[in-house]
């Protein structure tokens, strides 16, 4: 069975509506092991003869067989399968690929063969071909590099390197002088000698005349063929040895060589590539860098939310009514400061409790006086629940207030009205005639959600404003409603005299004022005006209120089918409002910065758009020597996605320089967002994917023998 053999192969090209017949039916075998030579003026048909027979072009009609297989018959991937493991290409112009060094241009078909060979083995198989071509020491050059001659002996390396059945070779000498043309045709002849197959096109009969055997073309038609003298067999392939090479290939990984070829492409033009990343870099660092600035003000906003009291709750007495008559929130005073300590402990969505009693009344320093609108007793949970750091002092102590000790904390408007520039700590101010030690200075806060000024306001144990300030019944008397003011304030200076009724049986010696008001009595029991409860963020607020519910009913011994004699106010719907304003800047900024990632996804399309124009030979190249259209477009995808893929990692550490620039220059708030950073990345590799398939598909669309004449 001969290797090849042809049967009326007929080829016409349409030009527009014109029919220009190339090839005009040809028959013809080649044997195993033939050095044939195509002769022939130019325009006889020779090399769309050989492109014919390279399985680079389709005949019109007519059948080709290859090595007993129907060629005319095979699918692309078929014939590019056929190419890569039985052709040998040595072209006129060499097709080098151009920055790639000449051991990766013999390299290259290996990337389509199928074979899982490593790295080291395709290295070592190449270094093999080059030195046996007397190009042992140019293994790094270039194609720029090297002469023509050298150029060429690269080809044959590369042709050789999947060890083919047949060499095809189309004028490879016309490039040549006349010294490398003969060192080139004894190249041939070796390599024909151990048994390779040789077809040559020319023109010229010098060439011609070192064949074996010439077959000489006119017009499109065989004129004269001298037939060698014994020809030899060809090793037929039966159709399961082929269909097996066939599912082999398929079956093999080809990923691998798939990277390889992508980065070595991008390699090649570096300047070009990294100003297409650009785009992407930017885009990545917009969006992480608005996102981080936007979840900064969002987290800024929710806490300055936090510390105007939004995530607080007001947990307050019940509604007192005697005969029709309600007497108002506060009338039941029922709320205790252990109530306030079962809920900071036991309540899990409870960050903390502290109790308030408030009062109402002048504090005096000096000639100065002021009436604040906040004069509160409460315990140093107090600072944690409102998230008010102090600027100057400390705060009070548990201690100070089982002792119900005369101390105090001023915030920032009573500092300034009171003091005008002084320091008060160490100073003693008079509340209600009682002297008050200031020991602290709480950090400016400003307005509250109602626009109440929150630094008018004086902080000090509830047990000394209870007692001593107040001094009023703790069982019976609405605090809230009860007057502060007297006109007799000296009999106020022993306001615990009054803490036990009288029932007109003097069982102790009565004590003096002076020693009264010096030696406090404990109450055991005792009433507050309200509970200020801090939740741990402003999405537990609805699970505090029901553990704050279910506590207190319990404690207060409330029946099932019985009201609750407390209640409890939050501020969830201002939260909300504001928390969605932020939300809403947030996605704006994110829109805005998507924009510019869509940016960089055009430019990178309309730079691969480019690329395949200007890579138009390459592909035809890597198509003839195997490459199915999967490899093609499996190769500009992934150039794509490296791209975005780099520009997304870099576009990640510019992102974050950015962010902290941002924070260190401007001052304002940035948080880092680990998701903002992950869709950024996501969203960098889809834009590759999408925006690079276009190209891909269309490079892969090609047909070899109109990409490799594309000029």
């Amino acid at each position: 069975m001969p290797l090849i053999e042809l049967r009326e192969i007929h080829k016409t090209y349409k030009l527009g509506e014109i029919e220009v017949p190339v090839l005009k039916g040809i028959s013809l075998t080649v044997s195993q092991g033939e050095f044939v030579a195509l002769m022939g003026a130019s325009g006889s048909g020779k090399t769309t003869l050989m492109n014919v027979l390279g399985c680079l072009d389709r005949p019109t009609s007519g059948k080709y067989w290859l090595e007993g297989q129907d060629i005319t018959e095979l699918a692309a991937d078929e014939r590019a399968l056929l190419r890569n493991q039985k052709l040998g290409f040595v072209f006129q112009t060499f097709n080098l690929l151009p920055r790639t060094s000449a051991l990766e241009n013999v390299i290259m078909p290996l990337s389509y063969n199928g074979v899982n060979l490593s790295d080291d083995k395709a290295r070592q198989r190449a270094v093999e071909l080059l030195q046996r071509v007397g190009l042992g020491e140019r293994l790094d050059h270039e194609p720029s590099q090297l002469s023509g001659g050298q150029q060429q002996r690269v080809a044959i390396a590369r042709a050789l390197v999947n060890h083919p059945s047949l060499l095809l070779a189309d004028e490879p000498t016309g490039n040549l002088d006349s010294q490398t043309s003969d060192e080139m045709l004894g190249l041939f002849k070796r390599l024909n000698d151990e048994g390779v197959t040789i077809i040559l096109v020319t023109h010229d009969e010098a060439v011609a005349c070192r064949a074996k055997r010439v077959i000489r073309i006119l017009d499109g038609q065989v004129v004269a063929d001298e037939l060698p003298s014994v020809p030899v067999a060809a090793k037929p392939a039966t159709q399961e040895q082929i269909e097996l090479s066939r599912r082999s290939a398929l079956a093999l990984p080809r990923l691998r060589w798939g990277f390889r070829t992508a980065l070595q492409g991008l390699r090649r033009n570096v300047m070009r590539a990294a100003l297409t990343a650009l785009g992407i870099i930017i885009g990545v660092a917009a969006v992480i860098t608005m996102m981080e600035i936007g979840r900064g003000s969002a987290s800024s906003i929710q806490r300055t939310i936090a510390s105007m009291g939004a995530n607080n709750l007001l947990v307050l007495p019940g509604t007192a009514a005697s005969g029709g008559v309600s007497f108002g929130a506060g009338s039941v005073m029922n709320l205790t400061p252990q109530d306030a300590e079962a809920i900071g402990t036991e309540v899990p969505a409870v960050r903390a409790a502290a109790p308030i009693v408030r009062a109402r009344t002048q504090v005096i320093y000096g000639n100065r006086n002021w009436v604040p609108i906040y004069i509160q007793g409460t315990t140093p949970a107090f600072l944690e629940v409102r998230e008010w750091p102090l600027a100057a002092g400390e705060m009070f102590s548990e201690q100070e207030v089982r002792n119900a000790t005369k101390v105090c904390v001023l915030g920032q408007r009573v500092v300034r009205e009171l003091f005008q520039g002084e320091s008060p700590l160490g100073k003693e101010v008079r509340v209600n005639n009682v002297a008050f030690k200031v020991i602290g200075m709480l950090s400016s806060k400003g307005a509250n959600l109602m626009g109440h000024d929150q630094d008018d306001i004086l902080v000090a144990p509830w047990t000394a404003i209870k007692y001593r300030v107040v001094g009023s019944s703790l069982t019976n008397v609405n605090q809230s409603a009860q007057s502060t003011t007297s006109s007799d304030t000296s009999e106020k200076v022993n306001t615990l005299s009054d803490i036990y009724p009288s029932t007109g049986v003097k069982l102790y010696p009565e004590q003096s004022a002076v020693q009264a008001a010096n030696t406090p009595q404990p109450i055991r029991f005792a009433n507050v005006s309200s509970i200020l409860v801090a939740a741990r963020s402003s999405k537990e607020i609805p699970a505090a209120i029901a553990q704050i519910t279910q506590l207190l009913r319990e404690r207060h011994r409330i029946r099932p089918d019985e009201p609750d004699d407390f209640n409890i106010r939050d501020m969830t719907e201002m939260t909300k409002a504001l928390s969605s304003t932020a939300a809403t800047m947030t996605k704006l900024l994110l829109a805005v910065a998507l924009i510019s990632l869509i940016v960089g996804g055009v430019g990178i399309m309309n730079i691969m758009l480019v690329s395949v124009t200007e890579r138009t030979r390459e592909i035809g190249l890597r198509m003839a020597v195997g490459a199915w259209s999967q490899d093609i477009l499996q190769q500009f995808l992934l150039e794509s996605v490296l791209l975005c893929f780099c520009g997304g990692l870099v576009g990640i550490l510019v992102g974050r320089g950015a962010s902290y620039l941002t924070t260190a220059v401007l001052g304002w708030p940035t948080e880092m967002s680990l998701e903002a950073i992950l869709a950024a990345f996501v969203v960098s590799v889809s834009v590759g994917i999408i925006f690079g398939y276009y190209p891909a598909w269309k490079a892969s669309r090609l047909d070899p023998i109109n990409a490799l004449r594309y000029e």
